[in-house]
């Protein structure tokens, strides 16, 4: 008994190292700023709660409801969790398992098994009590190298929540900022039709005076129609939004159109993008994180394989009581004992352990793939989103002016027809022309403005 417990301290002390390679960050290379992000100016407010710079009550409500009431985000909250338990299982391996037992038997011999055989049945009482102790001896790390597999699988699932987070943010501001372009759009449209209508009535007079020709109407009526035509395109556009919020949102799609219905406006002013070095924003973002997190996991997978290489040293105990009688039990003449060394090697199975090694070393090299092509992603999406970005306000600044110039062209156009000094089809192109204009200003303000919520969902860490 002495010599087992003598070599049992000595695995215990020798319990330190862990086999396989220990995980080490990768160095990703990131450039010093972003190829657009030096004509911005830095800003100061809360990046991760971005959408209270649109000064909109409405989405900060319609944003808080969804992190709060989503469901993919329930989803990834209770991937979370089963992860945390999955760890803390990992973590109670390392430590001996208790189990407490208690038997009672009643058995009769037959003359065979009597000691010495009988005449007759003899009964035999047994009763049993004990607890029994189980340790893995973690002398190799498998236990070790599981526990931070495991703890970097919960960080990465952390992470997902992080970017479950941001895409629902950012699907929920574009869905919320696209119902409010379609709905000025839609205003666009009845302020045409309206603006037709004028120029229809102006056309039927003259030709009722005998100044106009029925062409002049004819032309002017299909104008009216076209436009008409295309307001039932925007009312199922603006229906659709709704229904997306309120799914996002955690309702049923329905459930909204009441609140959404009256009409809003996109922002007058958008606010100030802050624009961080890429290694900032490389450091800030969860989807990067989760990818990190899980190459350590993987990296970590190669110790458990590797330490089915050696052997596995068990330690047990035993203390508990065996008696005929349950007066002696807990006394001393029925206590028992037992400390025990067990080694389970399976050396015989070295190939098959040589292949899960090699298939945990696959494993680890496609997570580095994985997170070196997540990194690089990640700035080309934030560097096409800021050059999307600049140029959308470009075109913005150009279509105000060119709607500025239309609108003077429609009331010169007007004033000459009514003189009679041009034809209907001056008027008609100046309208059209108008009208094209316009609805574009409103498109590009709607772009202008998604694409600064995808410049924000590619610089900012989850909302805080």
């Amino acid at each position: 008994m002495h010599k087992v417990i003598a070599i049992m301290g000595a695995l215990v002390l020798l319990t330190g190292c862990a086999v396989g390679p220990d995980y080490q960050t990768p160095a990703t290379p990131e450039p010093e700023v972003f190829s657009e992000g030096r004509t911005m100016v830095a800003g100061t407010g809360d990046q991760q709660r971005f959408w209270q710079g649109f000064d909109d009550p409405m989405l900060e409500q319609l944003i808080d409801q969804t992190l709060t009431a989503n469901h993919t985000l329930e989803g990834a909250v209770a991937r979370y969790e089963r992860a945390a338990a999955l760890l803390y299982g990992a973590e109670r391996d390392q430590w001996p398992s208790v189990t407490a037992s208690a038997t009672a038997a009643e058995q009769y011999l037959a003359d065979s098994e009597q000691s010495p055989p009988g005449d007759g049945p003899e009964r035999v009482q047994r009763y049993q009590a004990g607890l029994a102790a189980n340790w893995e001896l973690d002398l190799f790390g498998r236990l070790r190298r599981a526990t931070q597999a495991q703890r970097a699988e919960l960080e990465a699932a952390g992470a997902d929540i992080g970017a479950v987070q941001v895409a629902i943010v950012g699907q929920l501001a574009s869905s919320y900022f696209e119902l409010r372009g379609l709905q000025q759009q839609y205003q666009v449209a009845q302020q045409s039709v309206a603006l037709q209508q004028q120029s229809l009535d102006i056309v039927e007079a003259r030709v009722e005076a005998g100044r106009g020709t029925e062409f002049d109407q004819v032309r002017a009526r299909a104008q009216l129609e076209r436009t008409r035509a295309e307001l039932p395109a925007l009312q199922a556009g603006i229906r659709a939004a709704m229904h997306r919020i309120a799914v996002l949102t955690g309702q049923p799609p329905m459930a909204l159109v009441g609140t959404l219905s009256p009409r809003g406006t996109l922002p007058e002013s958008l606010p100030v993008i802050p624009v961080d070095s890429p290694g900032d924003v490389l450091r800030r973002r969860p989807d990067i994180a989760a990818a990190e997190r899980r190459l350590a996991a993987a990296t970590a997978r190669i110790g458990i394989a590797t330490a089915d290489l050696f052997p596995r040293f068990t330690l047990s105990g035993l203390i508990g009581s065996v008696t005929a009688d349950t007066s002696d039990l807990f006394t001393g003449p029925a206590e028992t004992r037992r400390v025990a060394l067990g080694i389970d090697w399976t050396f015989l199975d070295h190939g098959k352990v040589k292949a899960r090694i090699e298939a945990a070393g696959a494993d680890s090299r496609a997570a580095l793939a994985n997170y070196q092509q997540t990194v690089l992603e990640a700035l080309e999406e934030a560097e096409t989103r800021l050059v999307r970005y600049q140029r959308a306000q470009q075109r913005e600044e150009r279509l105000e002016q060119a709607m500025n110039s239309a609108e003077k062209a429609v009331k010169l156009a007007r004033a000459r027809y009514e003189e009679g000094f041009i034809g209907y089809f001056e008027v008609l192109t100046a309208e059209q022309e108008f009208t094209a204009t316009r609805d574009a200003t409103v498109r590009s303000r709607t772009a202008v403005t998604l694409t600064m919520v995808d410049v924000y969902r590619s610089l900012v860490g989850a909302p805080g």
